[in-house]
């Protein structure tokens, strides 16, 4: 299926958020991760199903001074 990643389409096998996580390389301790613009909660990762089309946005935060 294709799905919407960061703004680009891509073609995947993955049913869940946490599927696509790990398929990243994201580090999912300081990730916040948005399917179809709503923010999904690390504790629903696993259950959080995805369908065709679907647009995930990953972000990332970095600290620093």
């Amino acid at each position: 299926m294709q799905i919407r990643l960061n703004g680009k389409t891509i073609t995947t096998d993955c049913r869940s958020l946490s599927q696509v996580i790990r398929e990243t390389e994201y580090d999912p301790s300081s990730l916040i991760a948005e399917v179809n613009f709503e923010v999904v909660r690390e504790p629903l990762w696993n259950e959080t199903a995805i369908n065709e089309g679907d647009q995930i946005e990953l972000l990332s935060f970095v600290g620093g001074g």
